[in-house]
């Protein structure tokens, strides 16, 4: 559900905070550079493929995890957002019946649907947040391993901010993504499936109501089932889509200020104000990038299980296949 007046939400802190030893297991130090972000080959949104340069950073190995969430909810009493019932006061108009707390379920229909009509696999559920991921009756004891879903931007922010640590501006988690290969389609080369070994948690089939399961998973997969990047990252393609720090523009020249020819240094995305969705004038809620895709991704539809591909989401909306990675800046 979209919020009237959304928080004023800080930029990435760049310097980062000043971390050493144990609070940086889990994690790969990049020494960063520079590398050819975004594509000119796929969605509009990924053009133009330009240089960029990004500093040196740490960044998990894998997404955060149900197990390392609970820990940080146990310590902190935090509430997401899918766990609190919408102000009625911040939807006119609205009807009652439907303010109550909720996320979105991935639900597959039982049919070939239209692609056009996302309503027909997506389920506003009640009471569906990271503690039961599929709503009423269902829990996370077997899942604690598994990314945590359900989390809305300020939540990965929240925990971010505990752990001592950052969310990823979209330039470092690309650069993290493409493990070195620059250029690569796919972050282990450009295949996507060699030898007909699935190296991530994507969906195999005809989406949204054929899934083969040739990986194993109708969901979410346990982190680190699958090979790392060539810089010893897991999952930064499919299972669940991360956020980042940045603002989402319409394409990259949009987010480099028009000088697509040139490297910009730490680029920090797209301006807030234009952000909004254009379709949804009248809703004046930012949108940050996801990147990664998840397992929902599929060649007939979503095909954004690449290190180039990005989405706009809402900050106000959590689902079942979106979860957060975090990152540190220090010299």
């Amino acid at each position: 559900m979209p919020q009237t007046t959304p928080p004023d939400l800080p930029k990435p802190d760049l310097a980062g905070p000043d971390l050493a030893g144990p609070e940086l297991a889990g994690m790969v130090r990049l020494e960063g550079g520079t590398y050819w972000m975004g594509s000119d080959g796929h969605y509009p949104e990924e053009a133009p493929a330009h240089k960029v340069t990004v500093d040196g950073f740490w960044i998990d190995e894998t997404p955060v995890t149900n197990r390392q969430f609970r820990r940080f909810v146990e310590e902190t009493g935090h509430v997401t957002f899918a766990e609190i019932a919408p102000d009625p006061a911040d939807y006119p108009g609205a009807l009652p019946e439907m303010l109550y707390a909720a996320s979105l379920v991935f639900q597959p229909p039982e049919r070939r649907v239209s692609l056009g009509d996302i309503g027909q696999w997506w389920d506003f559920r009640r009471d569906a947040n990271w503690r039961q991921p599929l709503g009423t009756g269902s829990g996370i004891d077997d899942l604690e391993d598994h990314p945590v879903v359900h989390v809305a931007y300020e939540d990965a922010l929240a925990y971010a901010q505990w752990a001592g640590k950052e969310l990823p501006t979209e330039a470092e988690w690309e650069f993290a993504a493409r493990g070195g290969l620059d250029r690569a389609e796919y972050a282990w080369g450009d295949e996507l499936i060699p030898d007909g070994i699935p190296l991530a948690n994507t969906w195999q089939g005809e989406f949204p109501n054929e899934n083969t399961l040739l990986d194993g998973y109708l969901r979410t997969s346990p982190v680190s089932t699958y090979p790392a990047n060539p810089y010893g990252i897991y999952d930064m393609i499919g299972n669940v889509w991360e956020w980042t720090a940045d603002y989402y523009s319409d394409n990259h020249v949009a987010a480099t200020g028009g000088k697509p020819c040139c490297a910009p240094r730490n680029p920090l995305g797209g301006a807030r104000e234009n952000s909004y969705d254009p379709a949804m004038p009248q809703i004046r809620i930012p949108r940050k990038v996801l990147k990664g895709g998840s397992h929902l991704c599929a060649p007939n539809y979503c095909y954004r299980y690449r290190p180039a591909a990005r989405h706009a989401q809402p900050i106000d909306t959590s689902t079942s296949h979106v979860g957060f990675r975090c990152v540190v800046r220090q010299a």
